[in-house]
């Protein structure tokens, strides 16, 4: 299947412009998947799934090595350039069908209820619109699909949780590509009408040091069967 890009120089602007922490991100990623344990998480966080999937903030494309021969499609969403023309070239070398195309979480390019499953993988810490981009997750998810996310978010206690509060209103953001360590994947997914399914809390790493961003969820969850069809695309 063509994989369809739009880095020809043709797109005036990307909806999210971080160069500089993509080249930082992209290096700290592929080190991670053997130092930090993060290839068996993409396996766990994969395993099972199958037909059309969209994956949201697909980064560097490192999960797409990992989604099972059941998947009949992966359309990949990236808004930033340089990790977009990174996942481009891992999707080149993979089985599974992968479509990689530019777009931003609040405003999905793709039609409604068009997806058997959405993957979320470090993605909701940075996203500028949280209840917005679920509800695209909503719209473009049949009823009864499925969403595997994978999350860091706020934990460790009142002191971590206050820490993570300020590094949030301060320099965070800015060194982070936009990313946010206080949000509550769990409860906002619960809170856009999602009805959660089995989930974990997951250190990464796993040993070592613990970070502000280390208290993780590793879960399931679905777009209830009943649900009316949003307004959308």
């Amino acid at each position: 299947m063509p994989l369809r890009s739009t880095d020809s120089g043709k797109v005036a602007r990307d909806p999210v412009h971080h160069p500089l922490f993509a080249r930082c991100y992209t290096r700290i990623s592929v080190a991670a998947e053997t130092r930090m344990g993060m290839a068996g998480i993409r396996e766990r966080l994969l395993a099972g799934l199958t037909g059309r999937v969209i994956e949201i903030g697909a980064g560097n494309g490192l999960n797409f090595a990992h989604y099972p021969g059941t998947v009949s499609e992966v359309v990949a969403i990236e808004p930033e350039r340089l990790l977009r023309q990174k996942a481009v070239a891992a999707a080149l070398h993979t089985d599974v069908p992968v479509d990689v195309v530019p777009g931003c979480a609040e405003a999905l390019p793709v039609k409604s209820e068009g997806f058997d499953a959405v993957v979320l993988s470090l993605v909701l810490c940075s996203v500028r619109d949280l209840p917005r981009a679920l509800a695209e997750v909503r719209r473009v998810l049949r009823p009864g699909g499925e969403v595997r996310f994978f999350e860091h978010g706020t934990g460790g206690g009142p002191a971590m949780e206050l820490a993570q509060r300020v590094l949030d209103r301060t320099v965070w953001p800015l060194l982070s590509g936009g990313c946010h360590l206080s949000r509550d994947p769990v409860a906002a997914l619960r809170r856009a009408g999602f009805e959660l399914g089995p989930y974990r809390r997951v250190m990464m790493p796993e040993t070592g040091p613990v970070l502000p961003s280390s208290y993780c969820s590793l879960g399931t969850a679905w777009r209830p069967v009943t649900d009316a069809s949003p307004s959308g695309h």
